[in-house]
């Protein structure tokens, strides 16, 4: 069976036909959706910058961490439910967008590189850490991370106009192209 079958099948079944068919519900979910986007960007934005030094010097990473992780993993619990959602009130669209497909595979790579890092935070030699350069390879992991989520909000949004950003590259033109 084909994504585009599943995705198919998905659209017709009964959640998918009620949440198109309750016309605010959708837009409600992408009020969520964008709403926790913007509650986990400003976690790794100011995780990250703590590990890079620019804010918060005055007190351990781990502090920093502790402060932020709520938000971090509540906002990726409700971008998830919301996501999935919304998947399945437009899985058509949603699963033959490239975009979607990358930004799902950024996900997954932010989601366990924070679970790693949150790992880390409960090493003591970085928990006690006040105002002291971080290694070089964390600071990397943390600019690197926050640039992947950065790039999970692009493809979200281009999820809308995928045909036209990635014209031939875009698996729904390839499906057209193939008369499927």
């Amino acid at each position: 069976m084909s994504l585009l079958e599943i995705a198919k099948a998905i659209d017709a079944t009964a959640l998918s036909t009620s949440l198109k068919t309750i016309s605010w519900i959708i837009p409600l979910m992408q009020c969520f959706h964008v709403l926790m986007v913007g509650v986990v960007f400003v976690s790794i934005l100011m995780i990250t910058l703590r590990v890079l030094g620019r804010v918060r010097n005055d007190e351990p990473l781990s502090q920093t961490w502790n402060r932020f992780a709520p938000f971090l993993w509540s906002g990726i619990v409700v971008m998830v439910v919301s996501g999935v959602l919304l998947v399945i009130a437009e899985p058509v669209r949603e699963l033959m967008a490239l975009s979607f497909r990358l930004k799902m595979l950024l996900l997954l790579i932010c989601v366990i590189s924070a679970a790693f890092f949150g790992r880390i935070m409960r090493g003591a030699s970085l928990a006690a850490a006040v105002e002291t350069l971080l290694p070089a390879g964390i600071r990397l992991t943390a600019v690197v991370t926050l640039a992947l989520w950065i790039a999970i909000i692009v493809f979200g949004r281009t999820i809308a106009y995928d045909d036209s950003v990635w014209g031939e590259w875009s698996p729904a033109v390839l499906q057209r192209g193939a008369g499927t």
